[in-house]
Order: structure tokens, then C-alpha cells, then sequence
């Protein structure tokens, strides 16, 4: 029998334990909150019970399984089992236990128990490492979004943009699955860097240029749906943002289809003055980030507007 191993990180937060719980119990937001977390997919959802499949980063590489966590709001507990594990995990479980110290302190645990495959003892530092890594990061994201209280309502917001394309579905997932030729096809991309190993995973670097002619380099995660749907987080953001996630949808409409590009993002407070000078506020930052990120999708998305309508024609 494998040998099993346990591992517990803990946190004190200056929050309630109601406000705690709630961010732990929300997977969906964990891409937008923690660094490790690319996407989040349900796979199955009751009231107290879901299945989900995560994919994350881990030690530097991109991993993808698939959990099932049951919720207890009344105990302020989230357990969770991995179904499906990746190498070199085995297997994988733990609990998130949240406990007021009082009515504004928190003590948030994270226990791991997990066998490694073969027992090696390189799988088990590799899994330890990990686990230190991603724990001590969703831990630290816990704590300060919990102590941000409403303020975080103001730094985190969506956004969509919108074309409808005269043209094939399959034209338009072609044009943004292809990324590698974004430079060719892109005024805005000065460099493309796009690694595929896994086929659905996509790891990018781009360099992208803005109107003034300076250049921003982003590195983006992305997870491939099929031929209609596109995810990804960028792991490396500029310095107005904390998080960046969103998507590309394609939906089959009269006459073609319409194609929706959507941000997520999360504001840097410390950062607006510096970057966008002094007395700038937060609503500032999100004017200026609306307007960045939106003016690059729409030119993606009428780039392959025409690429799909063309080809078509």
C-alpha cells in the first residue's frame, strides 16, 4: 500500500469567518483570486456537493483534475478529493476548516493528505514543494481579499465586447486558436510566443503594442473548449492589475454567429497613482483598463470578422 502523507498550512485572518468561508466556498472566483488557479469548469452542482475540474499551475507546469468537494456552511467546512489525478500525484484530498477566533479574527486551515506514484521520494518533495508553493499562495490570497471587505466590489469587474460574424463558426475558432499567427494577422501584436504540449493547453507570451508605441509583454495560460469556447488567465500582468482572466465564445446565430471576447480584472490600488498620476482613483484605473483591453479584443475580434466573412466569400 502506498504511503499516505499529510500536510497542514494555516492563516490568521483579520476578517470574520462568515466572509472567509464564503471565498473558499466560490470555486468559481479562484482563477480571478489566486495565482496558481487557471480555470475552473463544473462538472456536476447541488447545494452542498460539486464536481469540478481544475486546472492549475504546479511547480511551473500547467496540471488539470478533476475533484469532488462537499460543503458545510454550518460547520464553516469545504472538503475535497481529487477523482482524477495527474502525475506524479496518486492521490489527493484535504479540508479547508474555517474557525472564528473572535468576530473579526479568522483561523483559516488548509490539511492535504496525498500518495505519490510509485512512492518515489522524488514525487513526494515534488508534490511537498508544490503544495507549499500553491497553499502558501491561496492562503495569502484568502486572507487579503477577506480583509479588503467591500472594497474589493470596486476593484474587480467584467466586461464584454461583442461582433457578429457573417461567416463560419469554425473560421472564426480557427483564427483565434491560432494564435502562433497573431503577429501576421494583428496590427497590436508585436510578438507571439505560443507552446502547445498538451493539446488544449496553450502557454503565451505576447508583446503587445499600444497606441502611445510602447510595448507590454503579457504571459497568458489558455484552456481550449472544443471549437466554440477559449479561457485563459495571464500569469504575467501589467502594473495596473493584480488578475486578468477571460474568454472567447463563439454562439451559432442566424446567418453566422456571434463572438463575444470577456475580461475579468482585478485593480492594483497601490499602483493607480503611480501609473496613472497623482489624485487618480480607482475609477480612474478602470476607465483606463476598460478602454485598453477593449480596444485590443474588438480589433482582435474584427480581424477575425473579416478572416471568417472572407472565407466565406
Amino acid at each position: 500500500m502506498s504511503e499516505q502523507h499529510r500536510t497542514l498550512h494555516s492563516t490568521t485572518v483579520a476578517a470574520p469567518a462568515e466572509a472567509v468561508y464564503a471565498i473558499i466556498a466560490d470555486v468559481t472566483k479562484w482563477p480571478q483570486y489566486f495565482a496558481p488557479n487557471v480555470h475552473v469548469e463544473h462538472l456536476e452542482r447541488t447545494e452542498r456537493s460539486e464536481r469540478i475540474q481544475i486546472w492549475a499551475t504546479a511547480n511551473g507546469e500547467v496540471k488539470t483534475w478533476i475533484s469532488r468537494r462537499e460543503l458545510d456552511p454550518v460547520g464553516q467546512k469545504v472538503t475535497f478529493r481529487q477523482e482524477v489525478s495527474q502525475a506524479p500525484v496518486a492521490s489527493m484530498g484535504g479540508t479547508w476548516l474555517v474557525t472564528a477566533v473572535d468576530e473579526s479574527h479568522t483561523l483559516l486551515e488548509l490539511y492535504h493528505d496525498f500518495t505519490a506514484v510509485d512512492d518515489l521520494p522524488e514525487n513526494v518533495a515534488w508534490i511537498n514543494a508544490a503544495l507549499d508553493r500553491n497553499s502558501e499562495a491561496e492562503l495569502t490570497g484568502i486572507r487579503e481579499l477577506a480583509e479588503l471587505g467591500a472594497e474589493l466590489d470596486e476593484l474587480v469587474f467584467t466586461f464584454d465586447d461583442t461582433v457578429h460574424v457573417a461567416g463560419d463558426g469554425a473560421d472564426v475558432f480557427d483564427f483565434l486558436n491560432r494564435a502562433d499567427l497573431w503577429p501576421e494577422r494583428l496590427p497590436h501584436v508585436a510578438a507571439l510566443d505560443l507552446q502547445e504540449e498538451t493539446p488544449g493547453i496553450q502557454v503565451m507570451a505576447m508583446d503587445t503594442s499600444t497606441a502611445d508605441g510602447s510595448v507590454h509583454t503579457t504571459k497568458s495560460i489558455r484552456v481550449v473548449f472544443g471549437d466554440d469556447r477559449i479561457v485563459y488567465k495571464q500569469i504575467a500582468v501589467p502594473a495596473l492589475m493584480t488578475a486578468h482572466t477571460g474568454r472567447w465564445t463563439i454562439v451559432p446565430v442566424d446567418g453566422g454567429v456571434d463572438v463575444t471576447s470577456r475580461h475579468t480584472v482585478t485593480l492594483k490600488p497601490s499602483a493607480v497613482e503611480k501609473i496613472l498620476g497623482e489624485g487618480k482613483t480607482v475609477a480612474d484605473a478602470r476607465a483606463y483598463v476598460h478602454k485598453a483591453l477593449s480596444t485590443n479584443s474588438t480589433t482582435t475580434l474584427k480581424h477575425a470578422l473579416a478572416f471568417a466573412e472572407a472565407r466565406r466569400g
